[in-house]
This record gives structure tokens, sequence and C-alpha cells, in this order.
């Protein structure tokens, strides 16, 4: 990077800063470990040579703390070790059964992770969204950018499950809702070999939603669909319909290979076998709104009743459950 003409090829310096960044993602906790360690030996032996230090010992307590949440910290980097753990991904939202309230509920599990992608420092890019007919929205696909980001979120796919009373009935009857999140890699290297001419029917319409003068104008969205597997995809956020075909293609390339995938990942090839139908029986995570408030993963027990801090985007720790489950699974299999 410090070579003068390392900006002169832009795509090539962008990937040589990515690589930088995911190494220092790695590095940089593991040095705060070291240097918080070194703080605390030093604070010791501060408070062995004097008599009690009130301060000392106050700022000892600070920094201990801090050491733990570094070491935590380390910890789940070490379970984030899969191949594509650090990349990129696509990341998308389906309402299930349930009518209106399954849209509005897939609108709210949208604005959840929104708010989990603004406190992590991830940069989103909404590819399409189609609303819904009464309210919420049908389906939602975005592109999320950040370190780590599969990694964090592939431990979010699945059915999710909301149990309220319904905003939408007269009668204030309690109603269940279902939505489904689906997660891919976004890599650059897939070798998948793809037939865009016998293999995948190509529709055009037009860009439904906020617009302004043009995207709502021109057929320029574009949705793909695979013939062999049914997967599907589209994209609407370009003005292009070559750009949004460009970035449609990339994200069917990721969708087939995800499905590849699944086919030697014994819980990959669980997920797409049984996420189906969006609705009883497959639902990975519960959100209680009523009678009680709590939010339970049925993978790994992790419950919480803090159900509106969850709704708010503060989901890390059933996140972190789940990486932790799945290493616990691995080291069985190993075994």
């Amino acid at each position: 990077m410090a070579k003068p003409d390392f900006w002169n090829d832009q795509e090539s310096a962008q990937a040589t800063v990515a690589d930088l960044k995911r190494v220092k993602a790695i590095t940089d906790p593991i040095e705060e470990v070291g240097q918080r360690s070194e703080e605390i030996e030093a604070m010791l032996e501060l408070l062995s040579d004097e008599e009690q230090d009130e301060a000392i010992e106050l700022e000892l307590a600070e920094n201990l703390t801090v050491l733990k949440q570094c070491v935590d910290r380390v910890e789940m980097l070490a379970l984030l070790s899969g191949p594509h753990d650090a990349r990129d991904c696509y990341f998308n939202i389906q309402a299930g059964t349930g009518g209106a309230d399954a849209c509005d509920w897939a609108e709210m599990l949208l604005r959840m992770y929104l708010r989990y992608f603004e406190r992590n420092g991830f940069a989103v890019e909404q590819l399409a969204r189609r609303d819904g007919e009464e309210a919420g929205i049908q389906s939602c696909n975005l592109l999320v950018k950040g370190q780590y980001a599969y990694g964090n979120l592939s431990c979010e796919m699945g059915v999710h499950r909301l149990v309220r009373i319904s905003p939408f009935s007269a009668q204030g009857k309690r109603e269940t809702s279902f939505a489904s999140v689906d997660v891919q890699p976004d890599i650059d290297d897939i070798e998948i070999d793809v037939d865009w001419d016998k293999e995948v029917r190509e529709d055009t319409y037009r860009a439904s939603g906020a617009g302004g003068q043009h995207v709502n104008k021109t057929s320029s969205a574009v949705r793909l669909t695979h013939l062999d597997t049914g997967a599907v995809v589209q994209c609407q956020n370009e003005r292009s319909q070559h750009k949004n075909r460009a970035a449609a293609r990339k994200m069917l390339v990721a969708r087939l290979f995800q499905m590849e995938q699944a086919k030697r990942d014994a819980e990959l090839s669980k997920f797409y076998s049984e996420k189906g139908q969006i609705s009883w029986g497959n639902s990975i995570r519960s959100y209680f709104l009523y009678p009680e408030q709590r939010v339970k993963d049925a993978r790994n027990g992790h419950l919480t009743h803090d159900s509106a801090g969850v709704l708010d985007g503060d989901i890390q720790e059933f996140i972190d459950a789940e990486l932790r489950r799945r290493a616990a699974n691995k080291h069985a299999a190993d075994k």
C-alpha cells in the first residue's frame, strides 16, 4: 500500500484494502488483550509496592472489566473461522403465512436488522423490495458490508416466529406470524457454471417504491429464476437495467453456491430442506409479545425477556449463543 502507484489500479487497491481490514479485524483485538494485560500487571505491581490506593484499585477493576470484554471478543473471533465468515453477504427477508400480519412482521425484522447493522458499523445497500398489499413488506434483498458480516448473519438463517395481539384484527385476537431470513456470502471468485440463456429465465419490470423521475417509469428492475433449482433473485436499486442484471447474476451465483454447499453441510441442508413453507414447525426463534414478553431461540435455548431491546437490534447475544452451539457441535463431530 506504500507504493506510489498503489491506487493506479482502483479495483486491485480496494481488494488489498479489504484484505488488510480482514487481517486487522483479527490482530487488533489480540493486540488489545496484550496491552490491557500489561497495564493490569503494572497496576498490580504498584499495589504490591505501596499501601492501598483506592484510585488505582478502581482503575484496576475497570481495566479487568474491559479485559474480559476483549477476551470475549477474541473468543468469538475464534468461532468465526469459516472460509467465508469474514466476507460481506446478501441478506434476504421473506414474509411467510399470515397475510398482513406476516408482512408487518417482515418489516419489523427489517428494522431490527437495520438497527443491528447500524450498531456494528455495517454498510447496507438495498437491492430490491416488495411492499405488502396492506402493510409491511413481502420481501427485501440487502447487500451487507462489514467485518464478519456473513459469519455473524449466517446465524440468523431460518424462520422467525412472532406471537402478539394483531393490530390488523378488529377483535384484538392473538396472531402468530412468520418470516424467513436467508443469507449468502458475497464471493467474487465463485466457480459455478451457469448457462444464462438456457438455465435462467429473466423477467424485467418496473421497480416499486420511491423512485423519482426514472426508476418507476422504465422496466429497469430484473428478476432471475434458475429453472433447475427454482432459485429466484431480483435487483431494482440501479437506474440501469444492465447494472441490475449484473448485480442479480452475482446474487444468483451466490445463492447457487450456498445451495451447493448445503449438499455437503448437514446444518445448511437441514435449513434449505425444511425452510420450504415459512410457517409452523420450522422456526429457529420465537418472539413473544403477548401474553408475556420473551424471545427464545429453539436451536440453543438462549432466552431473554427484553423483547423490546431485541426488536431494537440487540441480537448479538443470540448470534454468540448460536456460534458457540455450532462450535460445540463441530467439536463433537470431530471426535
